[in-house]
């Protein structure tokens, strides 16, 4: 009688939990990049991290850091805000990151609880864009960016967080000393300092094969950016265009893989981020990387 009185109030209290907090009966997998919904966080961070934590994702990756905050909130609360959803930091891309500088962005991540902090582009002004043709490209100076990462990452390093560079496509591309920044980067920079957030979108955009740097630079990529390609070359849900994730998730390992994030920089056709990011998420159910 004890046991099933037991059983009954154990039942009743699982089944509040769901009432009061759908978000507790939903299983979390995989992570977003914040980026991806940057204009709903600039608008209602709270409200949009609780729509995040509903999709299903468990990760959480940060892409606006100003005046010490996230999102406008502390980096102490914004560590609270993502452990109430049931989600965790683990990524920040800090852009305004320099020399000056980066001592402070290091203690506010790991204050928000941050395990990386990412150089989204090269950073200190050796990062190119055209307004006009809107392109990006990069400062052909590879041993001064390569001397800044290394700077930075070994402080990192020193202060107990993980220091990651993400490309882009003009980093796969040969500058006009017929040097692959990537390769140049991932040959001069050591991976006890430095490593690599590899985003997929733009490895394919630029004509290259993940693979192949998989397999000649094992072990350098632990986050990876998922994005899809559609047929006119544009941003597209996970497993809506014409990347072929299931061979590139055979390589997870070799790659040296830890975690994924979904990001969409852009969406079109009328598709709002947050669908754009439910439906990544059920996609990659499919695929098996939860």
């Amino acid at each position: 009688m004890m046991k099933n009185q037991i059983y009954t109030a154990l039942l009743a209290a699982f089944s509040f939990l769901i009432l009061v907090f759908p978000s507790f009966a939903q299983e979390k997998f995989g992570g977003v990049s914040l980026y991806t919904v940057r204009n709903e966080m600039g608008k209602d961070p709270k409200g949009t991290l609780a729509k995040v934590a509903e999709i299903g994702y468990k990760n959480i990756e940060s892409a606006d850091y100003r005046d010490g905050n996230f999102y406008g909130l502390t980096p102490e609360e914004f560590n609270k805000t993502l452990s109430d959803l049931g989600m965790s930091p683990l990524s920040a891309h800090m852009g305004s990151a320099n020399l000056d500088n980066i001592d402070k962005h290091i203690a506010d991540a790991k204050s928000a609880g941050f395990k990386y902090l990412v150089a989204p582009v090269p950073p200190m002004g050796l990062f190119k864009y055209d307004p006009a043709t809107k392109s990006l490209s990069m400062s052909e100076d590879l041993d001064q960016l390569v001397s800044i990462l290394k700077t930075m990452g070994e402080k990192c390093k020193a202060a107990g967080i993980e220091f990651l560079y993400h490309n882009h496509g003009f980093e796969f591309e040969k500058n006009s000393n017929g040097i692959v920044p990537i390769e140049y980067m991932l040959e001069k920079l050591v991976p006890s300092v430095v490593n690599f957030q590899i985003d997929l979108y733009w490895v394919a955009k630029a004509g290259a094969d993940p693979v192949v740097y998989f397999k000649k630079y094992p072990g350098r990529f632990p986050i990876w950016h998922l994005k899809d390609m559609d047929a006119q070359g544009r941003f597209a849900p996970v497993g809506t265009g014409s990347i072929d994730f299931k061979k590139i998730q055979k390589q997870m390992k070799k790659a040296g893989m830890k975690y994924y994030l979904v990001e969409q920089d852009q969406t079109f056709d009328g598709m709002e981020p947050l669908e754009a990011i439910r439906i990544s998420h059920g996609n990659l159910k499919k695929f098996g990387f939860n």
